[in-house]
């Protein structure tokens, strides 16, 4: 049997969130694929908004709130509030192919044979336009595929959460919390798993602007350098992009 998880999803209210929700319910349709223990939805809005499309699903939904303080605080409000063995965090623009939750199982159950493994990561596939060159920001997106340890699929032992105390919410964006988490996880003894279940990260849209936006994700690299060292990238196994050639 599959050891118990639940599911931790942190949001702004994209309307993908209905999206993976529902691509979630449909994992449950066979009995065999084992069902979350819970899904907790953590609304990250500064300000309330229209209330989230949870419902009319086929498990019930909780919605806590972390008042907009950036995706890291989000899933621990998330993880904090639930109890099974593991747990899945996923983000809310991401969407799960047929097949998953059997995968996930199949996952869970060869980390949980092994001790030492307090995470495994999915495979991501990033759909990109075959009718023309991508754009900068699809092809960004599209270098999530070889990310590792993101938290857009990402599970983890709650015994190796709890003893790093989760997520540092230094981290104000979705960028370096997850490479953050991992590295204090795998100094505290641990070791982080492949897995073998694949997730689908569809590009979301953006403005022309978003490139200029992004570069405020410097100020992630520099507090990772600030906690880890100056190798911190070889450790979290992230590149450099094009600052090198851009220098």
């Amino acid at each position: 049997m599959s050891p118990g998880y639940d599911v931790v999803i942190p949001t702004v209210g994209r309307p993908s969130l209905r999206r993976l929700l529902v691509t979630l319910a449909g994992q449950h349709a066979c009995a065999r694929h084992p069902r979350p223990r819970s899904v907790v939805v953590v609304d990250d809005r500064a300000e309330p908004g229209a209330p989230l499309d949870v419902a009319g699903l086929p498990f019930p939904v909780g919605v806590r709130r972390s008042g907009g303080r950036g995706p890291a605080a989000a899933r621990n409000v998330g993880w904090r509030c639930t109890s099974a063995p593991w747990v899945v965090f996923l983000d809310d623009d991401v969407e799960l192919p047929a097949g998953w939750s059997r995968r996930l199982a199949e996952d869970l159950l060869a980390a949980d044979a092994d001790p030492d493994v307090a995470g495994s990561q999915a495979r991501l596939l990033v759909p990109l336009p075959a009718d023309r060159r991508p754009t900068d920001w699809e092809r960004t997106t599209a270098g999530l595929a070889g990310a590792r340890w993101i938290t857009a699929d990402m599970v983890y032992r709650r015994t190796a959460l709890m003893q790093v105390a989760g997520f540092d919410e230094r981290f104000p964006r979705a960028y370096r919390e997850d490479a953050d988490l991992a590295l204090r996880v795998r100094a505290a003894g641990w070791r982080l798993a492949a897995g073998t279940r694949q997730t689908i990260h569809p590009v979301r849209p953006a403005n022309r602007w978003v490139s200029l936006r992004a570069q405020a994700e410097a100020a992630d690299d520099a507090l990772m350098r600030r906690l880890h060292g100056r190798r911190w990238r070889r450790r979290a196994d992230a590149g450099r992009g094009r600052f090198p050639a851009h220098l």
